[in-house]
């Protein structure tokens, strides 16, 4: 029956109108002089729904071909009279807090540390040296987000971003199986882009707003969100430019993320200190980006090698979570609670 159920969940992502689980389509916007031509060039920058355009700042507008001054504050205009963007009380954002999902990790104890999963509406970062299970994880919630919400699903898509060539499709029909899922369902489900430089990672959220629309996603992953950065800038003479890239970059994740309530996990390399406050910490490695990733990051998660194969995982920084870890395990099913 669990497993009936399951697969019902599965089967059940398909196409559905955006207007039904959440963002307004910018075809509403088609009154008062504002014309299907504009709603069209609109898309074609990535503004998909009325909430993209009412979040925008107005120079993003005006620097789209054909949109004069005049017509950028009557597309705004009418955009907030659709759009709720003054303030609210406490209680009703306390209200719209209890609609988060959470998507399950796949091991008890990492939810339990995660207060249920990872969240939807939010960006998660992981951090940490290669082999801690950064990319094992985002394989298994490419998984999960597909079951059933009472089950720690999302019941919807995923849509993945590699920028290293470490996405494998069958991690994901292991994981499948041990959710009692079909396989080519589930693979289905999954929207994969291999990233080739950072301009094309940018592109490429731009065509994920687009399907956004159209179906029902419930996570987005960028795996990993700065290896590109690292080599297409370099030195001290182009980190100004980088830092400006990506702080666009995770803003456009920002908004995705708060237009379709999706969750948005990426993962993040370390480097290695070496000024001489390094030789005082017991671990001194920090992660890339600076206060730029710092600050884009919701909830910040730094993952490090156990004992064995185990993995630690300890909340680095949550404006919810208390600082604390996590010992979980990676199998052949996926994530699962270490049996240390």
């Amino acid at each position: 029956m669990l497993q009936q159920q399951q697969q019902q969940s599965c089967n059940q992502v398909q196409e559905t109108q955006s207007d039904q689980f959440g963002p307004t389509s910018i075809t509403k916007l088609e009154v008062n002089g504002i014309t299907g031509a504009d709603i069209k060039k609109l898309q074609e920058a990535g503004l998909h729904t009325i909430e993209a355009v009412a979040y925008v700042p107005k120079k993003l507008l005006l620097s789209i071909k054909g949109i004069s001054e005049q017509k950028a504050e009557k597309i705004l205009m009418e955009a907030y009279k659709l759009i709720p963007m003054g303030f609210t009380t406490a209680s009703e954002f306390h209200l719209k807090r209890s609609e988060i999902i959470q998507l399950t990790t796949g091991s008890k104890e990492l939810d339990k540390l995660l207060q249920g999963g990872f969240e939807t509406g939010s960006i998660t970062e992981m951090f940490g040296e290669f082999r801690t299970g950064k990319t094992q994880l985002c394989h298994q919630l490419a998984v999960t987000c597909q079951l059933p919400i009472d089950m720690g699903g999302g019941e919807g898509k995923a849509l993945y971003i590699d920028t290293e060539g470490t996405f494998r499709p069958e991690r994901l029909l292991a994981i499948a199986e041990r959710y009692g899922l079909n396989g080519s369902d589930v693979l289905d489900n999954v929207a994969y882009a291999r990233a080739y430089n950072s301009d094309h990672q940018t592109q490429l959220l731009l065509q994920a707003s687009a399907m956004m629309t159209e179906t029902r996603y419930a996570l987005i992953i960028v795996d990993s969100a700065t290896a590109l950065y690292r080599t297409d800038y370099s030195g001290r003479g182009e980190l100004s430019e980088r830092q400006m890239h990506m702080a666009k970059f995770l803003r456009t994740l920002q908004r995705i993320a708060d237009e379709f309530g999706v969750a948005v996990v990426i993962t993040n390399q370390v480097v290695a200190q070496v000024d001489g406050a390094s030789m005082f910490q017991a671990d001194p490695k920090k992660p890339i980006g600076g206060n730029i990733m710092a600050h884009a990051s919701t909830t910040r998660l730094y993952l490090r090698k156990g004992r064995g194969d185990s993995r630690v995982c300890k909340v680095y920084d949550s404006p919810s979570l208390p600082e604390s870890e996590a010992v979980f395990a990676i199998s052949t099913e996926g994530i699962i609670d270490s049996k240390e």
